[in-house]
């Protein structure tokens, strides 16, 4: 059945939720900041390495990076655009919705919770690779190894932000289920290229996800999701 990967995904994220939030009830504060530091190293890396193997060519004996100048015009391009969309306050606003809605109007690091995670396992390869895979062919096996890895990210998310984690469920329902039915035609405007460069980006978005759980700074990483588009438009014309 076309969409089951999708469905099976969205599970997986609301079961590893909830397996999060029973952790979560028995660690003491000191605990979850740990975990929490300890989730940012885990996604700084998984940015890091994701977007260098796109990155280095091996030239010789030696590794040279390539795609810097797209890479730069990209996220420039993106961050500007996002910052005109104002995305980042529209995933806010949406956060609280479903805050809310939850009736946890009292949970401070319910939005935190849901943009992070929301950020973490809707960019990457397999969220647009999968989809498509689905829609085309019928074949949900890179969502179903994608669940497995979801419910763990998000079982591990919640143990630390708690129950914002598992609304996350809803814009990677949106977002894939969207791709598996306009699969086709997507298909006709992707290359092999773009959706390389597009993980490439995705993974650097990952890797500001993570700077945002260890660092005392702010990146804007919603605001930096037009890049992704961007980068589309790069490949496309050569750079």
């Amino acid at each position: 059945m076309i969409g089951i990967g999708t469905i099976v995904n969205t599970g997986a994220v609301i079961a590893g939720g909830l397996l999060g939030i029973t952790f979560k009830k028995g660690l003491t504060q000191r605990f979850q900041d740990t975990i929490m530091q300890a989730i940012g190293l885990a996604v700084l890396f998984i940015g890091i390495s994701g977007a260098l193997e796109k990155m280095l060519i091996i030239e010789g004996t030696g590794l040279t990076a390539g795609k810097t100048m797209m890479c730069a015009v990209s996220l420039a391009a993106g961050a500007a655009a996002g910052e005109w969309l104002n995305i980042e306050k529209r995933f806010v606003s949406f956060g609280d919705w479903l805050r809310k809605k939850a009736g946890r109007e009292n949970d401070s690091m319910f939005i935190d919770g849901f943009v992070m995670t929301t950020l973490t396992i809707c960019v990457g390869a397999m969220a647009v690779i999968g989809p498509l895979q689905d829609g085309l062919s019928g074949d949900p096996s890179m969502l179903f190894t994608k669940a497995l890895l979801d419910g763990i990210i998000v079982a591990i998310f919640a143990a630390a932000f708690g129950a914002g984690a598992i609304f996350s469920a809803v814009p990677l329902f949106l977002f894939q289920g969207s791709i598996t039915l306009l699969a086709r035609v997507i298909q006709v405007f992707l290359t092999q290229a773009m959706i390389d460069n597009m993980s490439m980006i995705g993974s650097m978005l990952i890797f500001c996800v993570g700077a945002n759980m260890i660092f005392p700074v702010k990146i804007k990483v919603a605001n930096m999701l037009p890049a992704l588009a961007a980068v589309i438009l790069c490949t496309a014309a050569g750079m």
